[in-house]
């Protein structure tokens, strides 16, 4: 009877097990090709202590160090950014954030409510599937989802990925039950200057109101934060693409009006912050480097600082221990990314040093074909 009992557990669990390597194996790692897809899952990880929670797409998590606010005011934050993060990809993220930690100060990319919809599921990915599993993942994908993809895909992975064999590297093996940060506290660091040299003409919108959805999840921001006592911020980064109409910025200032909310457009502010786009951006002024990104938490550190009274934690010993090791890995890693610009520029500009979006659009292409199953 013991033997039988053996032997429909196995028949059971091998292949569950055989099932659950082969979607490790075969999902994006997101390590070295695209660190993007990374950021959302390495939260979990993290310590859960932080007075800033910063909310939003590349507008945020390259262009604000995380380090750098700490460094200079002792302010703990995280930044829960993903490529192309829709408004209410951030609301669920919020929510799921909340569950682990109440921070003291919400800040919210205002980019976002350009977006009225999901511009393909590859960057749908990059948000949802490092989420975890809770009431808030499955109502960002149900909003998210594009037509061509499914919920089924989502719960079981493989249905999405089993094309992926001719795809496997090392690092689908090697990363398979644990990979390395690819952040600083959800800033991802670039280097390197690629500077502003020309400001492209900008094409008129046939539209330019914000959907309805969007100020919808908005609210739903607003009134989270204020069911927690949280204060929530409004900023519009000093990336000067894509372009910031002034026909969107005066529906942010009106609404930040209206609801008694700080809205701080940092392109308006980039002499104030000191950031000079010739040397402070690494690709033509859709990002900053790491430079900017420091100038940047200056600026932006100082008036949260003054603005809400945030604690400086730099005198208590445990707080003060985590972030050491913090910026230890983050001047390690500086020096690291900086030797390796100096290198590429020995032989010319680096065709291999692609900016973000163009890294993303070749990543959809290979790993995020979309085949139907």
């Amino acid at each position: 009877m013991g033997k039988k009992i053996i032997r429909v557990i196995a028949v059971v669990l091998i292949p569950v097990v055989c099932l659950y390597l082969l979607t490790l194996l075969l999902t994006p790692k997101y390590v070295n090709d695209i660190p993007e897809g990374s950021m959302i899952a390495e939260y979990y990880k993290s310590e859960k202590n932080n007075d800033v929670l910063i909310l939003g797409d590349c507008e945020v998590y390259e262009n604000i160090s995380t380090v750098k606010m700490w460094e200079e005011y002792g302010i703990t934050s995280y930044i829960r950014g993903s490529s192309e993060q829709l408004i209410w990809q951030s609301y669920y993220l919020l929510e799921d954030t909340l569950k682990h930690e109440t921070p003291k100060v919400v800040v919210l990319s205002m980019l976002a409510m350009s977006e009225a919809d999901a511009k393909s599921e590859a960057y749908n990915r990059m948000t949802l599937d490092g989420m975890r599993w809770s009431k808030s993942k499955w109502n960002s994908i149900k909003e998210s989802m594009t037509e061509k993809e499914t919920m089924g895909s989502y719960i079981f992975p493989l249905l999405r990925y089993h094309s992926r064999w001719s795809e496997l590297s090392s690092d689908d093996i090697k990363y398979m039950f644990n990979k390395p940060k690819v952040t600083s506290n959800g800033y991802l660091m670039q280097v390197g200057v690629r500077p502003v040299t020309t400001v492209p003409k900008v094409s008129p919108l046939a539209n330019y109101t914000f959907s309805d959805r969007n100020y919808e999840y908005l609210d739903k921001i607003k009134d989270l934060c204020n069911e927690k006592g949280i204060k929530l911020v409004l900023i519009k980064a000093p990336s000067i693409f894509p372009h910031w109409y002034d026909e969107w910025e005066s529906q942010i200032q009106d609404y930040a009006n209206e609801n008694n909310l700080l809205y701080l457009n940092m392109v308006d502010k980039a002499d104030e912050i000191g950031l000079d786009y010739t040397t402070d951006t690494f690709d033509y002024g859709q990002h900053l480097n790491v430079d900017g990104a420091e100038k940047t938490a200056v600026y932006l550190g100082n008036i949260l600082k003054d603005q809400y009274r945030l604690t400086d934690h730099r005198g208590e010993s445990e707080t003060a221990s985590q972030w050491n090791k913090i910026v230890s890995d983050y001047n390690s890693l500086k020096t690291k990314k900086q030797e390796a610009w100096n290198n590429s520029l020995n032989g010319g500009y680096n065709e291999k040093e692609k900016f973000n979006s163009s890294r993303i659009n070749d990543f959809m292409r290979r790993s995020y074909s979309l085949r139907r199953f």
